[in-house]
C-alpha cells in the first residue's frame, strides 16, 4: 500500500460513505441483491466507480488502462511484499537472523 496523504485518506472516507450511503438508500435490500451484477442500482454502481478512481490516481497517478494493467501492478506489489517478508538463508539452510 502507498503511503497515504491526509487528502488520499479524506478522499477514501469519502468513497466509503457514499458506498455505505448508496446502500442503505436501497434499504432493506440485501448485499446480495445489491451487488447483483445485472440489477446493481446506478448510484451504488457510480460510487464503486468513484472509489477505483480514487485508489488506482493513488497507485499509479492516473487509471488503469485495462484488467491486466492492473493485475500486473498488484502481483508487481505483492512480489515484493513477499520478498521483503522471505527470510534470508544461511549457508545451512538456517535462517539467518536480522540483528
Amino acid at each position: 500500500m502507498p503511503t497515504l496523504t491526509e487528502k488520499n485518506k479524506a478522499d477514501l472516507t469519502r468513497c466509503a460513505e457514499d458506498i455505505l450511503l448508496a446502500r442503505e438508500h436501497h434499504f432493506p435490500a440485501t448485499i446480495a441483491e445489491l451487488y447483483d451484477p445485472a440489477n446493481m442500482p446506478d448510484d451504488l454502481r457510480a460510487a464503486h466507480e468513484h472509489n477505483d478512481e480514487v485508489l488506482e490516481r493513488i497507485y499509479i497517478g492516473r487509471r488503469f488502462k485495462n484488467d491486466t494493467e492492473r493485475l500486473e501492478k498488484l502481483f508487481d506489489l505483492y512480489t515484493k511484499m513477499t520478498a521483503a517478508a522471505t527470510p534470508v538463508k544461511g549457508k545451512r539452510g538456517r535462517k539467518v537472523r536480522d540483528h
